[in-house]
């Protein structure tokens, strides 16, 4: 009998299949969810359906039994778990290309996937010396918890994991006859991916867990689990132990990693602000920004009212202005935090109510939303605020990413550039401002910017052959670099940048993104972007 204090039962699923329309499938799927007042997310493609959701138990058995229904999903798979609290704040049903993104266009796992190992077999698999035990997680999933001697590829997404085991296949398997491979995830759809990738690799002898991680806690004692640690969990819960009880780590809001009472100990942590693992991916303007948001919700929390984003510094008033069903998003053409944004947003196809932003008398409408007053800002159909470029650029591609902009995402070089190489630009570009020597900071850009040449001379982008998020985040202040003094930079032997430089800012998308609008008035019409065809 369930725990009455544990009144939400979360629902883990996942099932390749063949859906031929997704899109048909969502509205009515969404619309019994809502109507169950179920909340979580699932993910429709045309290789099947995968998510987790929570609610109530004869909730959740309606929208499990709506779910078999659809075509392919009669064995369907679950994982059942239990919470004191609604661990998801909203229902979400997306369309995406995969309902868990490799990046593999031709792996089928209805057709070539591994073998399934029960969770009562699988000790006796990777207690052999002759298996080769693989975890598939991501880095920070694998730090709170593994099998033992598990092998962890350190990849931050599951995208990087053909590339590791390609790069690592030598080392990992010797020469000859290849060893028994088996494999482990939360809850095992990366197993039936990642199985069927090492298949099409050449290795035949490949297993995964039946059930994943999950299974595994929820079936197997204590006293008999090769399990260290605790599993991450993509929820409130955070992580969970055997018998899937809540474990005893906290999540980072600012990045959303799990977070131990070590980490909370360090100084680099700030509530709702920063930890030991973000703490140098991200520049102090950012961390402010998150502390208004923590600020806010904390006040939205004592007057028991919903927060919804960094919204409102006075919260006697409305909450938000009236919203339409798509987002609204502030922004100054000129802006290069603004320019990476609408470049992410066209990329992502997302269509928005853009609202052209006057310096000089920024809108109260904005003010009330993001009380720094900066653009760009996003505000989402369900009221949320965002208002740092690199997040708003994240959450399009989210969304949906049909160039794989994200696969291209390194957040160490984009901080770099936020940090050190804006400080440096804007004491360039407005020396009379600071006070400072022009030279000097030119000069310091330059050497960052020579580091980039050297990058460039590998791959035509900055994470590869093909352009990415962290060429659109970079492109907007190389661009403003280049324009300070143009003559002096096109002496510069930097040849790779400045080829990479001019091909970027050639495309028609750079060209739609700088497109000209009139400062956005209460009452205007709204203006689409990117406009809609005809």
């Amino acid at each position: 009998m369930a725990d009455p204090a544990l009144s939400f039962c979360v629902a883990a699923l996942y099932r390749f299949a063949r859906f031929d329309a997704p899109q048909a499938l969502r509205e009515p799927l969404a619309a019994l969810c809502d109507q169950l007042q179920i909340k979580g997310t699932l993910l429709l493609a045309r290789e099947g359906i995968n998510g987790t959701i929570a609610g109530s138990d004869l909730a959740i058995a309606e929208a499990l039994a709506h779910i078999r229904e659809l075509p392919g999903c009669a064995g369907l798979e679950v994982k059942f778990s239990r919470a004191a609290a609604m661990p998801f704040r909203r229902m979400k049903v997306r369309i995406k290309r995969e309902i868990v993104t490799m990046g593999e266009p031709d792996i089928d796992p209805l057709t070539g996937a591994g073998s399934y190992v029960a969770p009562e077999d699988w000790n006796a698999l990777i207690s052999d010396p002759a298996t080769l035990v693989i975890d598939t997680r991501n880095d920070y999933e694998v730090a709170v918890g593994t099998f033992v001697g598990a092998i962890d590829p350190k990849t931050q997404t599951f995208r990087e994991f053909p590339e590791w085991f390609r790069a690592a296949r030598a080392r990992l398997l010797g020469e000859g006859k290849a060893p028994r491979v088996a494999m482990f995830c939360t809850g095992g759809i990366r197993c039936e991916k990642s199985t069927a990738f090492l298949k099409r690799e050449g290795i035949e002898d490949v297993f995964h867990l039946k059930g994943g991680i999950l299974k595994y806690l929820e079936n197997v004692p204590p006293e008999q689990s090769l399990w260290q640690g605790e599993c991450f969990v993509f929820d409130e819960r955070v992580t969970v132990g055997h018998g899937l009880v809540q474990g005893a780590y906290k999540l980072c809001r600012a990045c959303r990693r799990p977070l131990s009472d070590a980490g909370r100990a360090s100084s680099q942590f700030e509530e709702g602000v920063s930890c030991p693992s973000c703490y140098n991916e991200r520049g102090e303007e950012q961390r402010e920004g998150y502390r208004e948001r923590h600020r806010q919700e904390a006040r939205a929390a004592a007057l028991g009212t919903a927060h919804i984003g960094m919204a409102k510094a006075r919260l006697a008033g409305p909450i938000l202005p009236t919203m339409t069903a798509r987002p609204v998003l502030y922004s100054f053409r000129r802006c290069p935090y603004a320019i990476r944004a609408r470049l992410a947003i066209l990329a992502s196809g997302v269509v928005c109510e853009l609202r052209e932003v006057k310096l000089s008398a920024k809108p109260a409408e904005m003010i009330d939303l993001s009380p720094k007053g900066t653009v760009p800002v996003l505000v989402l159909a369900d009221g949320k605020v965002i208002d740092e470029s690199i997040d708003i650029m994240r959450w399009a591609l989210g969304e949906n990413d049909p160039e794989l902009w994200l696969r291209g995402d390194d957040a160490a070089l984009i901080a770099s550039n936020d940090g050190p190489f804006k400080y440096h630009l804007d004491r360039y570009k407005y020396p009379h401002q600071h006070s400072v020597d022009p030279v000097e900071h030119r000069l310091a850009c330059l050497e960052q910017v020579a580091l980039l040449d050297t990058r460039l001379a590998k791959s035509a982008n900055l994470c590869g052959e093909h352009p990415g998020i962290t060429d659109a985040a970079l492109l907007p202040f190389i661009r403003q670099f280049a324009s300070v003094d143009r003559e002096w930079f096109a002496t510069q032997i930097l040849p790779h940048l400045q080829g990479w430089l001019a091909r970027h800012l050639s495309t028609p998308r750079f060209s739609e993104a700088m497109a000209r609008f009139e400062p956005w008035r209460p009452g205007d019409e709204p203006v689409l972007f990117p406009a809609l065809p005809l």
